[in-house]
Parts: C-alpha cells; sequence; structure tokens
C-alpha cells in the first residue's frame, strides 16, 4: 500500500476569495471556517472570501487563514485517503496545520496559536524592524557565507528559508539584508528578490517573541501525534507534543530546513509515496520537484481540484 505525505503550505499563499469555494460545496469545509470564526471571535472567512486585501494580507491575520484554508481540504478529503500516513510536514506556519492532520492540535486551537504568532512576529518587527529577501540560483552554502560576511557588528543577515538546492530567503537588519544581497550577487546569484514582510522571520530578530509563543503553547490543548511530523528547525520527525512545542518556539528564530524536510520525508515515506499539498497554491509542490524529482505529488486547494481528487480516490 502507498503511503501518504500531507504538506501543508506556508504565508504568502493567502489571497482574496481564499476557500470560498470549499465553504459553498463541502459542509465539512463549512464547519471549520465556522468553527475557526467562533474561536477566534472574529469573522475571518469573510476577510477571507471578501478581503480587503490589505486586512487579510496582515500577518495576523494571514497565518489562521492559510491554516484555516488547509484544515478545510483536510476534514473533506482526510478519511478518503487510503492506507497509511508515514508523515505530515508544513512550511513555517503550515507546521501547525500539520499537527492538526495528526490530531495533535485540533483546528480552532491551532489557529488561535497561528494568530497570537502572528501578533507576536508583528509586535517583535515593530520593535526592531527587520526585512527579508530571497536568492535565487545560488547554492545555500554560499548564501550562508555571503550573510556571515554581511554581519557586522550588531547588525546580522541569516539564511532563514532554506527552500530549494538553489534558493534561500535571507532574514534580518535591513543593512545586513541589502548588504548580504550584494555579496549573493557577486558570488553569481541570478536574482534578488525583496519580500514585502513586517519582520526578520526565522531569524535572532524574532527573539523577543519566542518566550511568549512558548507560553502560548504550554496553555495549548496539545497532544501527541497520531503519525508523526516533521519539524522545519531541525528536520527530523516529532512524536511528542512536549517536544512538538519545543520546536514550535524554536522555529521562530531558526531556519526552515524545507530542503532537508522534504529529503527526510521521501525517505520515511518510501518507494512510490505520495505527496499531498492541502491548502491555498501549489508552491511546495514545484519545491517538491526541485529537491525530490521522482517525488508524486498533487495540490488540493480549490473545490474543483478536491472533486476530482475524491472521485479518482
Amino acid at each position: 500500500m502507498v503511503s501518504t505525505i500531507w504538506l501543508c503550505p506556508g504565508q504568502g499563499a493567502q489571497k482574496v476569495g481564499m476557500g470560498k469555494d470549499l465553504a459553498d460545496r463541502f459542509p465539512a469545509a463549512r464547519a471549520v471556517f465556522e468553527a475557526i470564526d467562533a474561536a477566534l471571535g472574529v469573522d475571518l472567512s469573510r476577510v477571507m472570501f471578501e478581503g480587503p486585501e490589505q486586512e487579510l494580507t496582515a500577518t495576523q491575520n494571514a497565518q489562521p487563514a492559510i491554516l484555516t484554508h488547509t484544515a478545510a481540504v483536510f476534514a473533506v478529503v482526510g478519511e478518503k485517503v487510503d492506507g497509511t500516513v508515514a508523515t505530515a510536514a508544513g512550511h513555517s506556519l503550515g507546521e501547525y496545520s500539520a499537527y492538526v492532520t495528526a490530531a495533535a492540535l485540533a483546528a480552532p486551537e491551532a489557529a488561535k496559536l497561528v494568530r497570537r504568532r502572528g501578533e507576536l512576529m508583528q509586535m517583535a518587527g515593530d520593535e526592531r524592524p527587520g526585512t527579508m529577501a530571497a536568492v535565487l540560483g545560488l547554492p545555500t552554502q554560499d548564501v550562508e557565507a555571503a550573510c556571515e560576511e554581511a554581519s557586522q557588528h550588531a547588525s546580522i543577515a541569516v539564511a532563514a528559508n532554506i527552500n530549494a538546492p538553489d534558493q534561500t530567503v535571507i532574514s534580518g537588519d535591513p543593512d545586513a539584508v541589502t548588504r548580504a544581497g550584494d555579496a549573493c550577487k557577486k558570488r553569481g546569484a541570478k536574482r534578488v528578490i525583496a519580500l514585502k514582510v513586517s519582520g526578520a522571520f526565522h531569524s535572532p530578530l524574532m527573539a523577543p517573541a519566542k518566550n511568549h509563543l512558548q507560553l502560548a503553547l504550554e496553555r495549548a490543548e496539545f497532544t501527541d501525534p497520531t503519525f508523526p511530523v516533521i519539524a522545519n528547525a531541525t528536520a527530523e520527525t516529532v512524536k511528542d507534543a512536549g517536544r512538538a512545542r519545543r520546536l514550535l518556539a524554536d522555529q521562530l528564530t531558526a531556519p526552515v530546513r524545507w530542503v532537508e524536510c522534504m529529503q527526510h520525508a521521501a525517505r520515511v515515506g518510501g518507494a512510490g509515496a505520495r505527496f499531498i499539498e492541502i491548502g491555498p497554491g501549489s508552491v511546495l509542490a514545484g519545491l517538491l520537484k526541485r529537491i525530490v524529482p521522482e517525488a508524486n505529488v498533487v495540490s488540493l486547494g480549490t473545490a474543483d481540484e478536491v472533486t476530482k481528487f475524491m472521485e479518482a480516490a
């Protein structure tokens, strides 16, 4: 029997209208939207369905919106998957969604956590403004060397998201990120693209948020996952709630080791494993094909994609 690996997207995949077709067509999806709206005490689904875009892209809204979309898809397709689930992995906030698939977190509880996470990240960004930039066409070790070279005195830049062998996002103080980007270009990077973010995520600049997030995680109803989840911070599988909590807090200041996460997922899944990306967009499927070219992957984000998948199941 072929094993399944769930993939859960992170911030940046949000767009106005997301999930509305799912809520209209599938009662199980609609129930997820309603439960999360009630848990948050805000009409998040309205922001997702109608916007405005500026409100949706605010970190404290974008993070629970993406998790909600992912959880809604999972509510529809989760029980339709035959065979064993080998593992799950999520990019940044998607790691919380991965714990939802593994029944370690209920979707409303996870939504409250990522909303708090977004608020804390915004506050840390306000306290010490930072930025991020995507470096394309340069090996990760060269990006890391450029960041080390660019970090001077108290101004730092780090490799924050190791998304593909030739795609790395750098994060840190604006001047250091600019210097690191220039150093990457000198080393042969094809492009360096400034990202529209409200802080230096997955870098030491997020340290003020870490303790507060750890407290929120300790208070959350979190149980051991029913199957292992791969942690961004270590690229290793996690099987107990205590370790999950610690690594989710560490994730704020640690790099997202996505290349290693996907390589590990492929090993855990074994030959012929099926990767299923659930939630908005297909970014993770594209990255996976660059990391594990032979991987079998499908993206389920729209009602049509979900319907087609279930008809074939």
